[in-house]
C-alpha cells in the first residue's frame, strides 16, 4: 500500500463500532468529579437507580437517606459548611417535590445547593399525555430556587451543571433546580467529544469589593456611635472570614451579638459577647452594624417594641443590595462579599477606631453578668423529671469540653432555651433551624456534619421535631455515623399536659405518654439510652461522645416542663372566645 492510500486510511472517519462512547450517566458523574462534587445525598428509584451504582463505583461517595427532604436538609447544610454547593438527588414528581422543600430552604437561608432531579419525557409532559411520575418540574421549581435548569441532550451536560454551580454560589448563594429528563441518562456520544464538552468551572464566586466610598461612610457612621452593637449573622459565617472578623470587632471594641448561626465566630465568653444582654443592646443602642445578618423577623424587621425609642442609625454588610433598606432606612450600605468588606473596613478604620463610651461597655457588661449570674443556678438543678434548664446545663458542659464538636439544634422550647444557653467556641459548630424556624432539620443536618467535617455530632431534639425526620436514624446506623442524638421527651408538643374536654381523643399537642425513643435506635443496632435526671444524661451523652457510636438519648422531662411555641407566643394567635 502506497504511503498516500495509508495516510488516506489514517485520516478516514472511524467506524461509530469502533469508537469510544460514554453516555448521560458517565458524563454527569464525570462533570460532577471535575468539579470537586464527591458527595450525593439522595435516595434512589426510577430513573437514577443505576446513576447511584455508577456514581458510586467511580468514587463519588453517595448516601442513600430514607426520605427526600431529609436528603435535601442534608445537601443543604453540606452546602453551608464547604461553601461548595451540595447535591441532592431524587426521582421524579413526588421525589422531586419531597426534595422542593428543602430546596426552598436552602434558598431562604443562602446555602447552595443543587437538587438533581430525573423527569419525565418533554414531549409527553407538555402534551400532557399520562407519563410515569408526569410533572413540569422545571416550572415548579422556578419560583422556590435562585435558578433552575434543564438539559435535554449529552453534550450540554457539562455547561448545564456548570451553570448551576455557578448560580448557586455566586452572589448571594442558594438552592438551584437542575433538571434531567430520563431520556437524556441513556444517551450515546463520542467519549472524546463528551470530555471536551464538560466545564470546569473557574472563580465560580468571584469576590465583590465594596466601593470605597461605601466602607469610609460605614466606618465614619460607627466611630460617630455613643452605645454601638455589632450584629454577627450566618452570612459572616457562611464567609469564613473568620479571622477579618475577630480582629474587626475587636478593633472596634463594640459588644457584638451573634444570631444562633454565628455563635462561635467569636467565642460566646468572649468579653464583647452581648448574648446575654440582647434585650439591653437591641434597644439601647444607637449605630447598630449588620454584618451577613437581616432585619427580618428574628431580629423584629429592626423596630418596634424590641428596638426601644432610642434613634438608631443602621450600617449594613450584605453581597445583596436588595437587601438594603428592607425594612429600615440604612444609612451606611456597604455592598459585597463578607471578607472583602470586612478586610476592607480593618484597613479604613486603621488604629483610628474610638473605644466606646466607657458607661455603655458597664451598662451591657453588667446586664450580661447580672442575667448569667440569675441563670447559673437554674442550669445546675438536678431535678427528677428533668426540666429544660437542668438538661440543657448539662449540655452546656459537655460543649464546653468539646468545643469541636458539631451542635445540631431543633424544636420550640428545646430550640429557643438551648441557643442562649448552650455557648459555642468556634465558628459553624452550631447549626439549627435557620430563617424560616422549621422543624425537620435535625437527622438530614446531623448526617451531613458528620461526613462533611469528620466531627462527632450532638444533635438536640425537641420529641416533636425528631418526628419530622426520625426514621434517617437508620441512615446514621447504616453509615455508622459519630453522632449522638438527644430527644427532650416532655410527651407533645410544646408540653405533654394538653388535655381534649370534649372527647377521648387525645388533644392535638400531645404524644403517646412515657415513649420510649431511644428504643427505635436500637432496632438498627444503634445504643439506646433512657436518661431520668441530669447525671444519667450528662454520663450516656459522654459516653456516646466518648464512643463515636450512633446513639439516642431519651431524655425524660416533665410533661408540663415548656412554655407554648417556645419564645415566639406572640406569633401564635389565641383565640378571645371562650371555649365551649
Amino acid at each position: 500500500m502506497s504511503d498516500a492510500a495509508v495516510k488516506a486510511r489514517e485520516a478516514a472517519p472511524t467506524p461509530e463500532a469502533e469508537q469510544e462512547l460514554t453516555d448521560g450517566f458517565n458524563l454527569i458523574i464525570d462533570a460532577l468529579k471535575l468539579n470537586g462534587l464527591t458527595t450525593i445525598y439522595g435516595v434512589p428509584g426510577i430513573p437514577i437507580t443505576d446513576f447511584g451504582r455508577m456514581a458510586q463505583a467511580a468514587g463519588i461517595r453517595v448516601l442513600s437517606f430514607r426520605h427526600e427532604q431529609n436528603a435535601g436538609y442534608a445537601a443543604s447544610i453540606a452546602g453551608f459548611l464547604t461553601k461548595k454547593p451540595g447535591i441532592c438527588l431524587t426521582v421524579s414528581a413526588p421525589g422531586f417535590l419531597n426534595g422542593l422543600t428543602a430546596l426552598a430552604h436552602a434558598t431562604t437561608n443562602c446555602f447552595p445547593m443543587i437538587l438533581i432531579s430525573g423527569s419525565s419525557e418533554r414531549e409527553i409532559v407538555d402534551l400532557q399525555q399520562g407519563d410515569y411520575e408526569e410533572m413540569d418540574q422545571l416550572a415548579v421549581a422556578k419560583p422556590l430556587c435562585k435558578a433552575a435548569f434543564r438539559v435535554l441532550h449529552a453534550q450540554d451536560i457539562g455547561i448545564g451543571l456548570a451553570r448551576a454551580i455557578r448560580a448557586a454560589v455566586s452572589g448571594r448563594p442558594g438552592g438551584v433546580y437542575l433538571d434531567l429528563p430520563a431520556k437524556l441518562f441513556g444517551q450515546v456520544m463520542n467519549a472524546e467529544a463528551g470530555k471536551k464538552s464538560l466545564v470546569k468551572v473557574i472563580d465560580p464566586a468571584p469576590a465583590q469589593i465594596p466601593a470605597p466610598e461605601a466602607v469610609k461612610r460605614a466606618v465614619d457612621v460607627l466611630k460617630s456611635a455613643k452605645r454601638p452593637l455589632i450584629i454577627l449573622g450566618k452570612g459572616a459565617a457562611y464567609a469564613q472570614a473568620d479571622d477579618a472578623i475577630r480582629r474587626f470587632v475587636e478593633q472596634t471594641g463594640a459588644p457584638f451579638l451573634p444570631m444562633s448561626m454565628a455563635k462561635g465566630l467569636l467565642p460566646d465568653t468572649h468579653p464583647q459577647c452581648a448574648g446575654a444582654a440582647r434585650s439591653t443592646v437591641l434597644a439601647q443602642s444607637d449605630v447598630v452594624m449588620l454584618i451577613g445578618a437581616r432585619l427580618n423577623w428574628l431580629l423584629s424587621h429592626g423596630k418596634g417594641k424590641a428596638w426601644g425609642t432610642e434613634p438608631k442609625k443602621f450600617i449594613q454588610i450584605d453581597i445583596e443590595p436588595k437587601e438594603m433598606d428592607s425594612n429600615v432606612e440604612i444609612v451606611a450600605p456597604v455592598v459585597g462579599d463578607i471578607g472583602s468588606c470586612v478586610e476592607a473596613l480593618l484597613k479604613e478604620a486603621g488604629n483610628g477606631m474610638p473605644a466606646p463610651p466607657a458607661d455603655w461597655i458597664k451598662t451591657v457588661t453588667s446586664k450580661r453578668d447580672e442575667n448569667i449570674a440569675k441563670m447559673a443556678p437554674r442550669l445546675m438543678n438536678n431535678n427528677v423529671p428533668m426540666d429544660y434548664h437542668g438538661a440543657l446545663g448539662v449540655l452546656r458542659t459537655i460543649v464546653k469540653e468539646r468545643p469541636d464538636a458539631i451542635l445540631v439544634n431543633e424544636g420550640a422550647n428545646t430550640l429557643d432555651l438551648a441557643r442562649g444557653i448552650i455557648d459555642m467556641y468556634q465558628p459553624r459548630k452550631r447549626i439549627d433551624v435557620g430563617t424560616w424556624g422549621i422543624m425537620g432539620i435535625g437527622m438530614g443536618y446531623a448526617i451531613a456534619a458528620a461526613i462533611e467535617t469528620g466531627k462527632p455530632v450532638l444533635a438536640v431534639e425537641g420529641d416533636s421535631a425528631f418526628g419530622f425526620s426520625g426514621m434517617e436514624i437508620e441512615t446514621i446506623c447504616r453509615y455508622n455515623l459519630p453522632v449522638c442524638i438527644v430527644i427532650f421527651n416532655n410527651d407533645g408538643i410544646y408540653r405533654g399536659t394538653d388535655v381534649n374536654s370534649v372527647g377521648t381523643d387525645p388533644a392535638p399537642t400531645v404524644f403517646v405518654k412515657g415513649a420510649r425513643y431511644d428504643r427505635m435506635i436500637e432496632a438498627f443496632g444503634g445504643v439506646g439510652v433512657n436518661a431520668t435526671s441530669p447525671d444519667e444524661l450528662k454520663r450516656a451523652v459522654n459516653a456516646a461522645m466518648d464512643s463515636g457510636k450512633p446513639t439516642l438519648i431519651n431524655a425524660v422531662l416533665d410533661p408540663a416542663a415548656g412554655s407554648e411555641s417556645g419564645r415566639i407566643g406572640n406569633l401564635n394567635p389565641q383565640s378571645k372566645l371562650k371555649k365551649k
